[in-house]
């Protein structure tokens, strides 16, 4: 039932820590292995870096919605909503 799911090498969900710089503040996400590749995917199709593609993520939504309480969550979302519209 689950093969697709259950046979992903542990590789891909593995955590790394990464450090970025937002609005000249160092903080450090980890997040699962997946999640860094699909991020890296997203920000080369916006032709920028990761860490800016994540820092201009950061700013648009602080400012439609005041605040960010969970950025390695909102990263998360943004992958699945890029892998919802990539098979729509």
């Amino acid at each position: 039932m689950c093969e697709l799911y259950a046979s992903q090498t542990p590789e891909l969900y593995q955590v790394t820590k990464k450090s970025i710089r937002i609005q000249g503040v160092v903080t450090s996400l980890a997040l699962e292995n997946k999640v860094w590749r699909i991020l890296e995917k997203i920000a080369a199709q916006e032709h920028t870096t990761l860490a800016q593609f994540i820092s201009t993520l950061y700013q648009e939504s602080i400012e439609r919605h005041g605040k960010v309480t969970n950025l390695a969550s909102l990263l998360r979302i943004s992958c699945l909503t890029y892998l919802e519209n990539c098979t729509e």
